[in-house]
């Protein structure tokens, strides 16, 4: 069972001071989940209690079925994007079929989750470079800080795409409302201080860091309290937009509306956002493991996440993953178990239960500034530094990803970092690094001779191909070997060192096959050495062993001494020749 249910593995040792550890981390997630909940709601374009909703059963879901202590899970920024990139094509902001497809593409990602779980395809997800990945959310990041100035500015922009939300906050900046800017504009300050600087400040009065660390954390909700009673106390919800009315009580446990087009419409939608908030999802929780001492099982992972959308579905949500800055939140505050996600639960519940009637004149803004404040930390442009000096090709692949979010938008970008991720991998699949090596002197290594001081033989061409030989490949090998025969009449013999090959397909025994029926010809040899074990199966499959022109040698070492005695004699007598020359010196 606990193969199936990670909660039997970790709940049999279940104590005192596990609740104890879970409720701390619980109450100060729930004071943060609560105004995340309702900003990424209205950042996907859906009432703010959907939010709500979707930080309930999804962490009771993942609690039965994650395996990661420290993860929070529920709404995210860049799910909220996607979610709302993919709604805008197919119903308005606001209607019943808005919502409906929200829940839609919950319950479809929760699929797509679960059917990649049970099949344990959790390596799918990496073909996604890890250039491609930061690329897309630091471009979401922006995307979605420009995305709600105009809440603090108390206008009505629409757009996908940087350029286009630029140009529609320009044209109606004359409308901007000045109560909804001071009101939004302090709030952002607030709430940027008490990020920076509040924990140093409380430090200094004398707090433990454990308190002050807690106290920084609740900061968001105060100033989400006090800009409600500033609204209340000065009237102010004439001038400026408020949440309005939320729901009191629990949500309503209903199955999708199941509609042909509607699936047909999502389905895409559906898959990049189960990929994109897998890979974060499993990278967060891999990284606050790795702190802990702990590990996770990423297909495990698809299963909790995948449980996760798809009770999102049935209690109407919308999708969600692991997010950053709630699950360093729950770490830092001593989660011990998943059951910290199900106490958080419990409160998302209460608080919905009880004061959700209080949240009528919290301003929109303020949400808005919320979301500026969380989405910020996702800007990090150092990767993009970084891969320019270590490798262009990820540094190409990580500036077109950001590129394509920002000018065209999120479903674009995405689907432009998986043909990226992909093409890399092609590109430098389909140009694998081959060396000709020689013999270091003395020993039986053999190195690439552009590198080191070796010894080579006039008469044999020594390979050593550092990649899988396979379609994408073949020819490029193939092309390489000829190339290297052209004009050199003197060669007798090729060897291919295939110690790094560990495939190799139909294509590649093809070529193998040409280049052997070439040499013959010229009446060369061809030979291999250091064939893995699934390697010389593969070929003892086919004729192409049989009608070897060489031979196939355990190491390089013996075919060199084979083919080349008088520049490699056996070592024994190398050594030997070594010390006479050696003895005759002294003399």
């Amino acid at each position: 069972m606990k193969d199936y249910f990670p909660i039997f593995d970790w709940s049999k040792n279940y104590g005192r001071a596990d609740f104890e550890a879970d409720s701390l981390a619980a109450v100060i997630v729930t004071i943060m989940l609560i105004p995340q909940s309702l900003a990424y709601a209205m950042l996907a374009g859906l009432p703010p209690q959907v939010g709500l909703y979707a930080s309930m059963l999804p962490l009771v879901a993942y609690m039965i079925f994650g395996t990661s202590h420290a993860l929070a899970v529920g709404p995210v920024a860049v799910v909220s994007l996607m979610t709302a990139a993919a709604l805008g094509n197919i119903a308005a902001t606001g209607s019943a079929g808005y919502l409906a497809g929200a829940v839609m593409l919950a319950f479809l990602s929760g699929v797509i989750l679960l059917v990649m779980g049970v099949l344990k395809l959790g390596f799918l997800a990496y073909f996604l470079s890890q250039p491609v990945i930061s690329g897309f959310i630091t471009a979401s990041g922006l995307l979605i800080a420009v995305s709600q100035l105009d809440h603090l500015l108390g206008l009505d922009v629409s757009g996908r795409s940087l350029p286009a939300l630029l140009q529609g906050l320009w044209l109606n900046l004359p409308q901007t409302n000045f109560s909804t800017l001071f009101v939004g504009g302090t709030s952002l300050a607030a709430l940027a201080l008490i990020r920076s600087g509040l924990q140093p400040l409380l430090l200094k009065a004398g707090l433990s860091d454990r308190a002050a660390g807690n106290l920084a954390k609740a900061g968001p909700l105060a100033v989400i309290l006090l800009s409600i009673g500033a609204v209340v106390v000065f009237d102010m919800q004439g001038r400026i937009a408020v949440t309005g009315e939320i729901p009191r009580g629990l949500p309503p446990l209903q199955f999708p509306v199941f509609d042909r087009d509607l699936i047909r419409l999502l389905l895409v939608p559906a898959l990049l956002i189960s990929i994109i908030g897998f890979v974060e999802s499993v990278s967060v929780g891999q990284t606050l493991a790795a702190k802990a001492g702990k590990h996770i099982q990423p297909d495990h992972e698809l299963v909790g996440l995948g449980s996760a959308n798809l009770v999102a579905s049935l209690s109407g949500g919308y999708p969600v993953t692991g997010g950053f800055a709630r699950s360093v939140v729950n770490f830092d505050a001593g989660a011990a178990t998943p059951a910290s996600g199900g106490l958080t639960a419990l409160g998302i519940a209460l608080a919905t239960l009880f004061f959700t009637p209080y949240l009528y004149f919290l301003p929109k803004a303020v949400l808005a500034a919320t979301i500026i404040i969380a989405v910020l930390s996702l800007v990090d442009l150092s990767p993009l530094k970084a891969s320019w000096t270590f490798s262009r090709s990820d540094f190409i692949a990580s500036l077109g990803t950001i590129a394509v979010t920002l000018l065209v938008g999120v479903e674009a970008g995405v689907a432009t970092g998986v043909l990226a991720s992909l093409g890399l991998y092609l590109y430098k699949a389909s140009q694998p690094h081959i060396a000709e090596i020689g013999q270091v002197p003395g020993t039986q290594h053999f190195r690439n001779v552009k590198r080191h001081d070796v010894i080579t033989s006039p008469k044999v061409l020594s390979l050593r191909i550092d990649e899988n030989m396979f379609f994408a490949n073949a020819r490029y090998i193939e092309n390489y070997i000829l190339s290297r025969l052209d004009g050199d009449e003197g060669l007798e013999h090729v060897t291919m060192n295939f110690a790094s090959v560990s495939l190799i397909d139909s294509s590649g025994q093809a070529v193998l096959h040409s280049v052997n029926k070439l040499l013959s010809k010229r009446g060369a040899s061809l030979s291999f050495t250091e064939l893995k074990g699934p390697v010389e199966d593969r070929l003892k499959r086919g004729s192409l062993l049989q009608e070897l022109s060489g031979s196939v040698y355990l190491h390089h070492y013996e075919a060199m001494t084979a083919l080349d005695p008088a520049v490699f004699p056996p070592l024994r007598q190398a050594r030997l020749e070594a010390q006479e020359a050696a003895d005759g010196s002294h003399i």
